[in-house]
C-alpha cells in the first residue's frame, strides 16, 4: 500500500491537472476551427497529413512527469510488515554489598559480571534482552531490546549498595516483559528471568510472592548463586560472614521451572533458553519510495522529448 508522507504536497498535482485541461481544451479548439472549412478537398490541400496520435505522445509523457515529479514532493511511502520476535530474556544482577566477597575470585560481583556478559555474547540476536539490578530496590537498568551494546555497558557500570531485594527483583523483570510490545502477536511473549545473587533478602517483597508471580505469568526464573558459606566482607569497619542462601534461589527456579545453578558457565546458560521458542509479531514498516518517484518523472521527460525530437524536430 502506498502512502503519503507528507500528502498536502499534493497540492502540487492541481496546477498539472490544470495545464492538462488546458490542453484538451486547446485540441477541441483546434479541431471546431477546422470544422470552418466546409470543403473539405480543399482543406486536404492546404494541411497535408499530420502527426494523427502521435503527436499527443510528447505531451502524455510530458504531462506525466510533471505528476510524477509533484507526487514525489509528497514523499511517498510503501508499508510492509516486518518479522519481529518477541522471545525475551532479563538479567537480574544482585548489587548487595555482599557481592563485594572474594570467596569467588576475582570477586563475587566480577564473577557475575562475567558471567553475565558471557551470556549476552551468547544469546541469540533475535531476542529480547533487558537489565535489572537490585539491591534495597529493583531498578530496570535496559529494558527489553535488541541492543546488546546496552546491557554490556550497563553490566559493566554496575555499582553496590545496601539491602537485598530478590522478590522486587522478580516483579521488576516480569513488569519489564509485559512492556514488550505485541506487534500484531497474541499473548504475552516468552520470557525468561535470570538472576544471579548471593545472598538472603533483606527488603522487599518475598521470594515466595515473587515465585507465585512469575508461575502465574509462566515466566521461568533461572538462578545462580554466586560464592561460598565461608565468604566475608567488610562493612564500615565490620568483618560479617555472608553466606550464600541457595535453598532460596533453588526453591525460587523449582517453583517456577527453571534452572538453579551454583557454578554457572556458558554452556549450562545455554538451557535457560534453549526451549523458549519464539512469539513472532509483526511491525509495519514505512519505506519511502520518492526517489522511484523522481526516477520515473525523468524517464518520461526522457520520453516525451525523444518522441517530440523523432516526430517534430524540437523539443516539447
Amino acid at each position: 500500500m502506498i502512502r503519503f508522507l507528507e500528502p498536502w504536497w499534493l497540492l502540487t498535482l492541481l496546477p498539472v491537472l490544470a495545464l492538462a485541461g488546458l490542453y484538451v481544451w486547446r485540441q477541441f479548439r483546434k479541431r471546431q476551427y477546422a470544422m470552418r472549412f466546409t470543403n473539405v478537398e480543399l482543406l486536404r490541400t492546404l494541411a497535408p497529413k499530420g502527426l494523427g496520435w502521435r503527436r499527443h505522445v510528447s505531451a502524455a509523457a510530458f504531462l506525466l512527469m510533471l505528476g510524477a515529479l509533484a507526487a514525489a514532493t509528497a514523499r511517498p511511502s510503501i508499508d510492509k510488515e516486518e518479522p519481529l520476535e518477541r522471545a525475551t530474556v532479563m538479567l537480574a544482577i544482585d548489587v548487595s554489598l555482599s557481592m563485594q566477597a572474594e570467596d569467588v575470585e576475582p570477586s563475587r560481583i566480577e564473577a557475575a559480571q562475567e558471567a553475565a556478559k558471557q551470556f549476552v555474547n551468547e544469546l541469540p540476536p533475535s531476542y529480547n534482552l533487558g537489565l535489572v539490578s537490585f539491591a534495597q530496590a529493583a531498578n530496570v537498568l535496559v529494558p527489553p531490546s535488541k541492543d546488546r551494546a546496552a546491557v554490556v555497558a550497563a553490566i559493566d557500570a554496575l555499582t553496590l549498595a545496601e539491602a537485598t531485594a530478590t522478590g522486587e527483583a522478580v516483579f521488576t523483570s516480569l513488569d519489564a516483559i509485559r512492556s514488550v510490545p505485541a506487534d500484531g502477536a497474541d499473548g504475552a511473549p516468552p520470557a525468561r528471568v535470570v538472576l544471579l545473587s548471593d545472598g538472603y533478602r533483606t527488603s522487599g517483597r518475598s521470594i515466595e510472592d515473587a515465585a507465585v508471580a512469575a508461575a502465574q505469568a509462566n515466566v521461568p526464573i533461572s538462578t545462580i548463586a554466586f560464592g561460598t558459606d565461608t565468604g566475608v566482607v567488610d562493612i564500615r569497619g565490620d568483618m560479617k560472614l555472608v553466606p550464600v542462601d541457595r535453598l532460596s534461589l533453588q526453591q525460587l527456579a523449582e517453583q517456577t521451572d527453571g534452572y538453579f545453578y551454583e557454578a554457572a558457565t556458558v554452556g549450562e546458560l545455554k538451557n535457560v533458553y534453549k526451549d523458549m521458542g519464539s512469539s513472532i509479531g509483526h511491525r509495519v514498516e514505512s519505506r519511502e519510495v520518492t526517489q522511484l518517484y523522481a526516477v520515473a518523472g525523468l524517464f518520461l521527460g526522457l520520453i516525451g522529448a525523444a518522441t517530440s525530437l523523432l516526430w517534430t524536430s524540437r523539443l516539447p
